[in-house]
């Protein structure tokens, strides 16, 4: 049986983008006559038919979104998903909307449940977490119209993202990993150690880059490589880092996750320069970070989610708005961090 045209494969043959097809079908007065033509033609001659589901989302309104619920993780930077979730229920809740949560073990068990929530639980639209490289679930969704936001942006388009085809919301990891390294700098430090996670992910790549981007600044084309540590995000990997950074130099450290930095701050507590546990960052001001004194940088995860629940609701409203990106800046919050006497 042949495949089903999808709007992307008509985007395609004609050489115009998703929107216009979407314009021509629901505002043809946004498009201009000669185009609104030749696509209307090709919209006949090659049976294309908006999918039934997304049809549904555009003309009824359940006030009910989804969202996948990721597993806690290590217990530790697992709260920022926490904290999203708690900022979204509030933020749909003011718009009165409501928030259904669905588990998957998979990006393709995700999508199977996309199919399963849009038809029988008739949900409006969702938002997509735990964005990562070849992410198939935004171009799914964007195919079949249905209406999504992503908290998280698209990584494989690189860092200039500015073209992507669907909104998103997130947070600037990079900025965040630089103003720590910085203000390390700022202390004395620089043999400034990396502790992050194993090459792939765009999270921890982004956020390792701002690390890179301050050091190079400042101390010029030293090779970096010594002063990078990778692991899985656990504490044991933060006090591996630690003691293998501090065997190569390093009298400070920036980390991908506060579940590194408590790793790291716990080996140098015990080893035979203490005082470097306070030279340690994180990244996501957990309450574990924060109950400890450990300096972190604080994603504003409430802020996301209420951005995320604003262009959610504009593309409900508005099927035909054009997409929006939203990078919000994080804030270091420093702890106990103290002068570094070479």
């Amino acid at each position: 049986m042949a495949s089903r045209v999808t709007i992307v494969d008509l985007a395609n043959q004609l050489g115009v983008s998703r929107q216009t097809i979407s314009n021509v079908l629901n505002a043809p007065h946004r498009v201009k006559e000669e185009t609104r033509i030749r696509v209307a033609r090709a919209i006949e001659e090659s049976g294309y038919r908006p999918n039934a589901a997304a049809r549904q989302l555009r003309n009824h309104v359940s006030k009910n979104v989804g969202m996948r619920l990721q597993p806690a993780g290590n217990g530790i930077s697992g709260t920022v998903l926490t904290g999203f979730l708690y900022g979204l229920t509030e933020a749909a809740h003011s718009h009165g909307y409501r928030v259904t949560l669905y588990c998957a073990d998979s990006d393709e068990e995700e999508i199977s449940r996309y199919e399963e929530l849009v038809t029988e639980a008739d949900l409006d639209g969702f938002i997509l977490t735990a964005t990562h490289h070849g992410d198939q679930r935004a171009a799914w969704l964007a195919q079949r119209g249905i209406p999504f936001v992503a908290f998280g942006r698209p990584w494989d388009s690189g860092r200039d993202v500015s073209d992507a085809g669907h909104s998103w919301v997130d947070v600037d990891g990079r900025s965040g990993t630089r103003e720590a390294t910085e203000h390390l700098i700022a202390a004395g430090h620089r043999r400034i150690g990396y502790i992050g996670w194993p090459n792939g992910s765009g999270v921890g790549g982004d956020r390792r880059s701002g690390w890179l981007e301050a050091m190079t600044e400042h101390f010029g084309t030293e090779d970096p490589a010594p002063l990078i540590y990778a692991g899985e995000d656990t504490a044991a990997s933060g006090s591996s880092g630690a003691a293998t950074l501090l065997a190569r130099g390093a009298t400070a450290f920036v980390c991908a996750s506060d579940s590194l930095a408590l790793g790291a701050s716990a080996y140098l507590r015990q080893s035979d320069q203490p005082a470097l546990a306070s030279a340690v960052v994180g990244f996501d001001n957990t309450p574990v970070a924060a109950a400890v004194g450990l300096s972190s940088v604080s994603q504003p995860v409430e802020s996301a989610a209420a951005e995320v629940m604003r262009l959610l609701l504009g593309h409900l409203n508005s099927p035909t708005a054009e997409p929006q990106h939203v990078l919000l800046r994080p804030r270091l919050e420093l702890r106990d961090l103290q002068p570094f006497n070479h």
